[in-house]
Parts: C-alpha cells; sequence; structure tokens
C-alpha cells in the first residue's frame, strides 16, 4: 500500500503529531510505503487570488503536494479544528492545489462536475477542544462535514474513516495514550 501521512497542524509539535507517527508505525509495520507531508514545513502563498479565473504558479510543496496525492492509494490527515473547520493555512493548501482540472473538472452546460482523485480512500483524524459528542449535538460536526463531503466525496476520493477526538486540551494521559493507540491500531488496519 501506498500511503500519504499529511499532518496539517501548523504547529511544528502537536498531538495531530503524535497520532501521525503512531498511525504511520502501525502501518510500516505491515510493509506499507509512507510518504509524509506537515503543513508546518509548506511555506506557499494561501490565498488564491483570482479565483479559478486566473492560474498562480504552484510553488515547490505545492507540487509536491499534488505529486504525491496522485501517488498513493489510501491517506491520512489529521489536523485540529479550529473554528468549525480546518487551520485557514490548510485550507490554502486545498484552495491553491485542489483545482479544476486535478481533484475535480466543472462541466461547461450542467451544475455538476467529474471527479478526478477517484480510486483513493482517506481517513481523518481531528483533534478538538470540545468533546465530540457536543460538537456533533450543538454544531452538526461541521470540520467533518466539511473534509468528508465538500473535499473528499467532492473529488472522488473514498472516505473511510473520520474519527474526531476531544477534548485534547484537558486529556488524561491515559486518554492521550487510548488515542495513540487507535491511531496505531488503524495503521496496521488499513496497511494489512
Amino acid at each position: 500500500m501506498k500511503l500519504f501521512i499529511w499532518v496539517g497542524h501548523p504547529r511544528e509539535t502537536s498531538f495531530c503529531h503524535a497520532l501521525a507517527d503512531a498511525y504511520a508505525e502501525g502501518a510500516a509495520e505491515r510493509g506499507a510505503d509512507i510518504r509524509r507531508m506537515n503543513l508546518h514545513d509548506m511555506s506557499f502563498d494561501p490565498d488564491l487570488t483570482f479565483g479559478y479565473t486566473q492560474r498562480k504558479t504552484l510553488e515547490p510543496c505545492l507540487e509536491e503536494w499534488r505529486e504525491t496525492l496522485l501517488w498513493t492509494d489510501h491517506m491520512l490527515w489529521v489536523y485540529p479544528q479550529w473554528w468549525g473547520g480546518m487551520p485557514a493555512k490548510m485550507k490554502g493548501v486545498l484552495d491553491r492545489a485542489f483545482l479544476p482540472g486535478f481533484a475535480m473538472n466543472y462541466h461547461e452546460n450542467d451544475p455538476w462536475w467529474d471527479k478526478l482523485l477517484t480510486g483513493r480512500t482517506a481517513d481523518v483524524m481531528i483533534t478538538a477542544d470540545a468533546p465530540a459528542f457536543f460538537d456533533r449535538l450543538a454544531y452538526g460536526s461541521p470540520a467533518q462535514h466539511q473534509v468528508k463531503n465538500l473535499v473528499l466525496k467532492f473529488s472522488g476520493i473514498k472516505p473511510l474513516q473520520v474519527k474526531q477526538m476531544g477534548t485534547v486540551k484537558s486529556a488524561k494521559p491515559e486518554k492521550l495514550t487510548r488515542w495513540i493507540n487507535e491511531a496505531r491500531a488503524r495503521g496496521a488496519k488499513i496497511a494489512g
């Protein structure tokens, strides 16, 4: 299996990185070929200044991100929920790299589109400072819906698991360890 792990936390270290490390360990034990990119290491202009009317040249990290996405069979995206969605810099990668001709193609004479990234699957792990059940009851799990329906499914990627973990900031060490172990087991299961 070719596995692409993308850590969408803009900070160099975070619980998201620990989850990604554990997932990678589990997958590596089963022989997965793994490539990883960390949002922190990506330097680019996140603004899609002209919308889809005029293209900006993609920075090398965005080209690498797209090439790795095309290479992979399965991906893991792991990131924090901030204000009901993904961090702005992470969203900037999608704004700049998930373009017509790469992720989808809109039809000229109807409101539909072709999904260009079919044949790939994804797991998503979202960390949060609110309990997952509260986010679901009070707000309808907006971050989960955004990534699952408006990004992955929209482009043809099949989401297998979208998991939200919270409350991270006040979690006891045993709970953090349980989440790490779950990530490791999930990585092994996916690669096995």
